[in-house]
């Protein structure tokens, strides 16, 4: 924690930071919000970029069928649906525009939003060793890479992660599938059936008694000592971002087959939990990419974890954390659990995202019950925090004008792979909350 006086000269500097100090859910939009024609090149990446990206996936996808049945029927392409949220959008009420759902709370393989840069910074990897050592070719049919022998060239090397999860479960059921020896490095707040289910796949987990940040730094310290050792840094990995990336033109062709129209009359909320920022960082950029200006993203953090939030006001990006103003990171949505922001994305978006918002464990209770209960649809505390974004849009007056025609789609993280027991829990307990306020 920073000294008082140095809190005091922040406070001072930045008034929102009493709010933030309160632990009072709270939005707050970005005056330097800027033309995407304009802001896309503070990222340092390219529309070029996101298509490599693209390709390489595709490149991918017969091997992704092979080793995953479970993404056979898709043709080893790891998407998600979009879905209209009818009787959620009533229940809020919302009386314009249109409630969607994004369910990367059920991409194949791990089950969450990192099943895309996670699993892709995998394969990148992956294929330049074996292009490297003359196992693939230029055309090659990436099936191949299913092979005993194959796998067993990727024993040589391994892989290592911190995380509070979700990203673990994407980067250590895909490592060891390859075959590579894989090291998810995990938090104090991550649960328990994910840590077992990644040593379930033969993955080693380290386990740690503090944050997220602890966790990063003994997986990055293990790769160094380790030639062999690839550390997929979730704070800054271009991958990763490109990754989430090619979400944008994905989700563009989807709404366009579901008649949705994205322009400037007709404008796209997208609500994006956050938490070190690679994920929504990623995908905003592929929306706006995609969409330009008639996309309009805003991330959502947990009050108790608003490291992005802070670190973009104050533009003091990864040199600030949560901890440094004595907020404590402890929140039950454990994939937003983090005290300090990717210090890559908060200045590569900072002119790109539209808001930011803070919401209640309390608050994140409630929603996922009000979701299962509106339209049968069971998603993790985290997963659910960016229907917390929506009022403050729509009481913004900078939006007024469009909301009659406007789209917003809640991106839900994660989820279906959460056990039963478990799920009942969480919907038991927001259940309650919202018999409580309705008394």
């Amino acid at each position: 924690m920073l000294p008082t006086s140095a809190i005091a000269a922040l406070r001072e500097k930045f008034p929102l930071i009493a709010e933030l100090m309160a632990l009072q859910p709270l939005s707050w939009f970005n005056p330097r919000i800027a033309p995407a024609a304009e802001a896309l090149g503070d990222v340092g990446l390219t529309a070029g970029d996101v298509a490599q990206a693209s390709a390489r996936l595709a490149r991918f996808a017969p091997y992704l069928a092979r080793a995953f049945p479970e993404t056979q029927a898709s043709g080893g392409v790891i998407e998600s649906p979009v879905v209209p949220l009818p009787a959620m959008q009533a229940a809020l009420g919302m009386t314009s525009g249109q409630l969607w759902l994004k369910q990367d709370s059920h991409l194949p393989i791990s089950g969450s939003i990192k099943a895309r840069g996670g699993i892709y910074e995998v394969l990148k990897h992956a294929e330049m060793l074996a292009l490297d050592a003359g196992l693939l070719r230029e055309g090659d049919d990436y099936s191949l890479l299913a092979s005993e022998a194959v796998r067993a060239f990727f024993g040589q090397y391994a892989i290592a992660v911190g995380s509070t999860g979700n990203l673990g479960l994407s980067i250590g059921i895909m490592s060891a599938r390859l075959g590579f020896r894989a090291t998810v490095h995990m938090s104090a707040d991550a649960r328990q059936w994910k840590k077992d289910k990644l040593r379930a796949h033969g993955v080693t987990v380290v386990e740690y008694a503090t944050d997220y940040s602890v966790a990063v730094e003994a997986g990055r310290k293990q790769a160094q000592g380790d030639p062999s050792c690839h550390f997929v840094d979730d704070e800054n990995s271009h991958d990763l971002f490109l990754g989430y990336a090619v979400a944008g033109e994905r989700l563009k062709a989807q709404l366009a087959a579901a008649g949705v129209t994205v322009d400037a009359q007709h404008p796209l909320f997208v609500y994006l939990p956050c938490g070190v920022g690679g994920g929504p960082g990623g995908v905003a950029f592929g929306l706006k990419l995609a969409f330009g200006d008639a996309v309009h993203c805003v991330f959502v953090e947990p009050t108790h974890s608003p490291c992005m939030l802070l670190g973009v006001h104050t533009g003091l990006h990864e040199q600030i954390s949560v901890q440094d103003i004595g907020i404590d990171n402890i929140t039950a949505a454990d994939g937003l659990a983090v005290g300090r922001p990717s210090g890559f994305v908060g200045r590569a978006m900072q002119r790109l995202i539209d808001g930011y918002a803070t919401v209640s464990d309390e608050e994140l209770y409630r929603l996922l019950a009000l979701l299962e209960q509106t339209q049968q649809l069971c998603l993790e505390p985290s997963a659910v925090a960016g229907f917390a974004g929506i009022a403050p849009v729509l009481a913004a007056p900078r939006y007024q004008a469009s909301l009659d025609g406007a789209t917003h789609l809640v991106w839900g993280t994660g989820g279906s792979m959460v056990p039963e027991q478990e799920m009942a829990a969480y919907v038991a307990r927001g259940r309650a909350l919202l018999a409580a306020g309705a008394a």
